[in-house]
């Protein structure tokens, strides 16, 4: 059994830096180029494709290591 590091983005830091840069969830998701539900839901639960968490660092101009929280490590049963 190894294990891996999941990412969990950081709802309230995505939302300080939105305000840092004077951007809505609309804006964010626009420059972002992902959907509102998808907004929506990385927000709600802190997950998302790694491309989208890099699209979303890029579009708020931030390195992705200011918005995840700190990595969680998971157990990999090899599945």
């Amino acid at each position: 059994m190894t294990s891996k590091s999941l990412l969990v983005v950081s709802a309230e830091k995505v939302q300080i830096k939105m305000a840092e840069h004077c951007m809505n969830p609309y804006d964010l998701c626009s420059k972002a180029g992902i959907s509102s539900p998808s907004y929506q839901r990385i927000i709600k639960t802190g997950n998302c494709k790694i491309s989208t968490l890099g699209k979303i660092a890029k579009a708020l101009d931030v390195p992705v290591t200011d918005i995840i929280q700190e990595a969680i490590a998971i157990a990999d049963n090899g599945n």
